[in-house]
């Protein structure tokens, strides 16, 4: 299952520019630099700066992403939403690629599922059961290039 939710996040981010490609609308959509482009949809979930580096983490239900790319959800997939974040040197904009990331989710019944991030196409992410409406907790420790050990915690609420 773990190598399925690689690949399908794999799929979704190699998918994303060509999509944006394939839209009809163009001046509705960011194609300044297609390696971000997953970045640029989603809800901003949380945003803050630690010890230097800015971290925004976004939200993305993979149903409306796959809808928008005219594309059906694997059948059987319990993932609902892909979790993601950026990172930037803070005083320069600079992004920061390389790193460990590890999520943990606590859900609204006070169950978790924990992940390791994928690094892909300028941001991390990985793919989380948000199915239930509600408050969820999500805590973040990331350890990139310069060795420092950072985290981040926000609360995200599916409604």
């Amino acid at each position: 299952m773990k190598i399925m939710t690689i690949l399908i996040a794999a799929l979704i981010a190699l998918t994303a520019p060509l999509a944006s490609f394939a839209a009809k609308d163009h001046g509705s959509m960011d194609m300044s630099h297609g390696d971000h482009s997953m970045m640029e949809k989603g809800d901003v979930a949380h945003q803050e700066v630690v010890d230097g580096v800015k971290a925004v983490f976004k939200v993305l239900s993979m149903k409306e992403h796959m809808k928008a790319m005219k594309m059906e959800m694997p059948k059987g997939m319990k993932e609902t939403h892909h979790i993601m974040v950026d990172f930037k040197d803070a005083k320069t904009g600079r992004a920061l690629t390389e790193g460990e990331v590890k999520v943990k989710v606590q859900n609204p019944d006070k169950s978790d599922q924990s992940k390791d991030l994928t690094g892909m196409q300028g941001h991390f992410g990985a793919d989380f059961d948000l199915s239930k409406k509600g408050k969820y907790g999500v805590m973040s420790k990331f350890q990139l290039k310069d060795g420092k050990v950072r985290s981040a915690k926000f609360w995200y609420t599916v409604k």
